[in-house]
């Protein structure tokens, strides 16, 4: 009977773990479910956003800023700067081996042009740069409305990092629209799919951390050395002995 007892015991406790076992992947399934749900629905939303993005008929600002990664981005902005759409422009994450000759040159624009209205900021590594650089251009300079010339699919992220950088701002959105999303089946085209995902994931944690409050990074290479080279012209380096040191004391 012993024997009998302590068999029974030890079944009653295999079922319960079993059940529980149960219980907890019944639970992780449908928290799993919850969680692509949401997902899909955050993707679906922000595509039709970034499709819907389209730039403004009369485009006019104190300055523009284009945030790089291409030169159609660039072209497009230097072409705003040359209607007068503002006084003055800021190519922002520039790489530091890009010189202002070479961008001159690809953009076919004149060397007057580029000398009095054109500044080159080498810091920035990424989009938290991009909105760091140009929150101390804008500063430095004065600037109330700012023309933002990027990619419609990298436009949500990018005003999200400017307005939480320089909140007293105002950011018009230019997109420049490489794919119409909306008359065609882009769900078909893996690259066009991918780099919309990869941007919804950057663009949700660029989110969260705004919501949390946090701020990880400055986003610059390595603090003003970058932004006072000798001999180069951008709003950025002509700051004041006083902003030089605020610019040491938050970057070094």
């Amino acid at each position: 009977m012993a024997e009998r007892g302590k068999w029974l015991e030890r079944a009653a406790r295999r079922r319960q773990s079993r059940s529980l076992l149960r219980k907890v992947l019944r639970r992780g399934f449908f928290v799993l479910l919850a969680f692509l749900t949401v997902f899909i629905a955050g993707f679906l939303q922000f595509a039709d956003t970034v499709a819907s993005l389209q730039p403004p008929a009369t485009p006019k600002a104190d300055a523009i800023v284009v945030l790089t990664g291409g030169f159609q981005r660039i072209d497009q902005a230097v072409d705003l700067l040359k209607l007068g759409a503002g006084k003055r422009l800021l190519i922002s994450g520039v790489h530091p081996s890009t010189t202002r000759s070479q961008i001159r040159r690809n953009t076919q624009s004149s060397a007057d042009l580029f000398k009095c209205c054109v500044d080159i900021g080498h810091a920035a590594i990424d989009t938290i740069g991009n909105a760091t650089e140009t929150s101390l251009w804008i500063r430095n300079r004065g600037y109330r409305t700012i023309l933002v010339v990027t990619n419609n699919y990298h436009m949500p992220r990018s005003l999200l990092e400017l307005r939480r950088a320089r909140p007293e701002t105002e950011f018009i959105a230019y997109p420049v629209v490489n794919s119409d999303l909306k008359t065609t089946n882009w769900l078909r085209n893996p690259l066009v799919l991918k780099a919309i995902l990869l941007e919804y994931g950057k663009y949700s944690v660029a989110t969260l951390r705004d919501v949390m409050g946090a701020r990880w990074t400055n986003g610059l290479r390595s603090g003003p050395s970058h932004m006072r080279r000798p001999g180069s012209r951008t709003g950025i380096e002509r700051c004041s002995r006083r902003e030089a040191v605020f610019l040491r004391r938050i970057f070094v």
